[in-house]
């Protein structure tokens, strides 16, 4: 199954860990399936299932992957990015003119995933991509940018990191800035019988409180 190279807490390459992985192995395990994660650079994902690299992926990266012979899997796990200010500064976002004049640290190909928000941002030239979304966390905290746009989890578990250091960030606020769909990110399987298997595996995960063990392993206090 194709995976991201490194989307901290959802995948690490390096132990074969992370909640992706855990959720989506062990709703496979459920009726005996091993996974067997393959790492590509996010772009590449959708690709390597249609050059059949792989029998499966964690998600089809917005192309309909159905006629490469795709069976959709129930969302597993969810990604819901959001714009985050440090809570004193009292900012409020709910349209792209309330982005005017303020600075935005982004993930890697956000501008072009959300240009209606950003297109204006880059033009004024406020808006930067950082690979690394711990410094996000940190540059943010130290008031170098107004803005970051990230995933909630992933935000919320670069800063739980950087509490454990002994650093104390300041309280933040999210700002969601558009709607929000499940069904935007879904696992993509080339056999039937393993999808429904896979969706059983999930179900089960879901009613036993497996699934939010999982989440709070990676993401409670400490």
């Amino acid at each position: 199954m194709a995976f991201g190279e490194k989307i901290p807490p959802f995948c690490f390459p390096e132990s074969n860990s992370g909640i992706e992985l855990e959720v989506l192995g062990e709703a496979l395990a459920f009726r005996g399936h091993v996974l067997k994660p393959r790492y590509y650079s996010f772009a590449r994902i959708p690709f390597a299932f249609k050059g059949h690299e792989v029998d499966a992926a964690m998600t089809d990266l917005g192309q309909d992957l159905r006629p490469d012979g795709a069976y959709y899997g129930d969302p597993a796990v969810f990604y819901d990015n959001v714009f985050i200010s440090l809570k004193e500064r009292n900012l409020v976002i709910r349209k792209p003119e309330d982005l005017k004049g303020l600075t935005v640290i982004s993930f890697a190909g956000a501008a072009r995933r959300y240009p209606e928000w950003l297109s204006a941002v880059q033009a004024e030239g406020h808006y930067y991509e950082q690979n690394d979304q711990a410094l996000q966390v940190l540059t943010l905290d130290k008031g170098r940018y107004d803005l970051v746009l990230s995933d909630r989890n992933i935000f919320k578990y670069f800063t739980l990191q950087l509490r454990q250091t002994g650093y104390k960030p300041k309280a933040t606020t999210e700002h969601a800035f558009v709607r929000f769909n499940p069904l935007d990110y879904r696992p993509v399987f080339r056999d039937r019988k393993i999808r429904d298997d896979f969706n059983a595996g999930l179900k089960h995960l879901k009613e036993t409180g497996r699934f939010q063990a999982i989440y709070q392993k990676y993401l409670g206090e400490p």
